[in-house]
């Protein structure tokens, strides 16, 4: 398999994040949506897993799926959340036994009714610690999330980055922003991490309003923003399917002008459905 980095230097990547299913019938429709977007050629497809990593196997199924059904490379994910160092490296030699290069390091959310994150026994605090501990044991690519307007636990916006450079510093190769909708915090985000000397590729993450509970969801859940002129669009739609046209086409308009700008990729947060992403990749 290939490694990620290798990819952004040779051309430019549209990549898909996808989770693991709960149920029979959303693994059968999961199949069905691959099938389109697997014509798109994508450089990657990220696989999540569950709090706690309760869905761990069912993500190195998907994973090995995509690989041996589409010849895609998956992007596993792997959290600090209720795994110490020996947890880590059995899964690990999983991860090595399925020619799988690519890991996203990531802290992780706390398990469902706490509220403050308590590391493992032997475990890891911060994602920068995980890096670190990856990097020493294998020579995997590792990606590691950004975000363009803080993490929504972060007091401001440069103690972030702060914590995003310590996870490049401890080894990571590739960042994958969190969504937005305004580009001009990315740019911000891109001058600040270069003030840091942030050097490695800085991927944007693109999710397409389609549904007026999602930016409920959203907002609540990551804490990004929903800027004037899509709140206005928004606003003037009076049935979900005006909701969905309009989040695409301003989707659209965002991902032309931060191509042009010269992102070298986007990264699109799909919810397990093609629609709405390869409307917005064939206007592009």
């Amino acid at each position: 398999m290939t490694s990620i980095t290798e990819l952004y230097r040779r051309d430019f990547i549209n990549s898909f994040e996808i989770f693991p299913p709960k149920t029979p019938q959303g693994e059968a429709t999961l199949w069905r949506e691959m099938e389109i977007l697997a014509q798109i050629k994508p450089g990657f497809i990220s696989v999540t897993y569950g709090a706690g990593g309760s869905t761990q196997e069912k993500t190195l199924d998907i994973a090995g799926e995509l690989n041996s059904r589409f010849g895609i490379d998956p992007l596993v994910h792997f959290t600090c959340v209720g795994a110490g160092r020996s947890q880590i490296r059995d899964y690990i030699k999983r991860i090595e036994s399925m020619r799988i290069r690519n890991i996203l390091a990531l802290r992780g959310d706390p398990p469902q009714g706490q509220t403050t994150f308590t590391p493992p026994a032997d475990g890891f605090s911060h994602a920068n610690e995980l890096v670190e501990f990856l990097r020493s044991i294998n020579g995997f690519t590792i990606a590691v999330a950004g975000y363009p307007e803080g993490h929504i636990e972060s007091p401001d916006l440069d103690t972030d980055i702060g914590y995003l450079k310590k996870k490049v510093d401890a080894g990571a190769d590739i960042i994958l922003t969190q969504l937005f909708y305004d580009n001009n915090d990315f740019y911000s985000f891109i001058d600040r991490t270069a003030r840091e000397g942030i050097q490695v590729p800085i991927i944007p993450g693109i999710m397409p309003v389609t549904s007026p509970g999602q930016i409920e969801r959203i907002t609540g859940m990551c804490g990004a923003k929903i800027p004037p002129a899509l709140a206005a669009r928004l606003q003037r739609c009076g049935t979900n399917e005006e909701i969905c046209r309009a989040g695409i086409e301003y989707s659209i308009e965002q991902c032309r002008e931060l191509k042009s700008w010269g992102v070298r990729g986007f990264h699109f947060y799909t919810l397990n459905r093609s629609s709405a992403v390869m409307r917005i990749i064939e206007s592009l």
